[in-house]
């Protein structure tokens, strides 16, 4: 089980977050506001914050700065603000994923567990593990080779790339400017380049490219590679 901040202003919104990830035998930590809460976490070590964006102190994106100055631990906003630019912001601040009030109990335990699974994941890739394996897809970093059901599947290197930083953040939203940053540059911003090779790569590695079972598009944001 693990331990969690709920960064949340509105008593009600955190109370259920808080029974519910209790229920789950999760450990709760409750803070109302921006500075209680980046005081929580630095006295607690934590695994995993649900943070609000419209705290009464501070906005939650300069909560979400300061903690990502020091720590990976995984962040999802739980917030009413729904425009896509929002979502953008905060996922390229290096939130874990972006929850749009209001939500349902399912949908909130299925988010946590794919970021605690996630980070969990990415601890092994950083621990040298040679390859990630998702359902009947292995991406084989040491060798930079995606096999599915055994077969190789031909890609070029920047296909390759861009499978890579999908894979390994399994079930996590990545946004356009991240993934073209990690596979063309930091200073790059290559959307239209991305959008041709995701074309490329799902007719190779999907069984209908029309209807993805593995890499799925989030409107106006980016893609996420589903965990299988």
């Amino acid at each position: 089980m693990a331990t969690m901040l709920i960064i949340e202003d509105d008593d009600v919104i955190a109370e259920f977050m808080g029974a519910v990830l209790e229920k789950e035998k999760h450990t709760v930590h409750l803070a109302h506001s921006a500075l209680e809460g980046l005081s929580t976490f630095r006295m607690w070590p934590v695994d995993l914050i649900l943070l609000d964006l419209g705290l009464p102190d501070q906005d939650g994106i300069e909560v979400l700065k300061k903690i990502r100055e020091i720590a990976a631990v995984p962040i999802i906003i739980i917030s009413a603000r729904d425009h896509e630019n929002n979502k953008v912001e905060a996922l390229d601040l290096g939130a874990d994923d972006y929850i749009t009030k209001p939500f349902g109990t399912p949908e909130l335990l299925a988010r946590i567990r794919t970021a605690l699974r996630h980070a969990a994941r990415n601890g092994d890739i950083q621990n040298e593990v040679k390859q990630i394996n998702n359902g009947d897809l292995c991406i084989d970093i040491e060798h930079h080779t995606v096999r599915k059901r055994g077969n190789v599947i031909h890609l070029t290197p920047n296909e390759y790339k861009i499978i890579q930083v999908l894979g390994e953040n399994v079930g996590k939203v990545l946004t356009h400017t991240y993934i073209s940053r990690n596979v063309w540059g930091p200073y790059s911003n290559e959307s239209q380049t991305l959008r041709v090779n995701m074309s490329n790569i799902r007719k190779k590695i999907e069984d209908n490219p029309v209807e993805p079972e593995y890499i799925v598009t989030e409107i106006g944001i980016g893609y996420r590679m589903l965990e299988k």
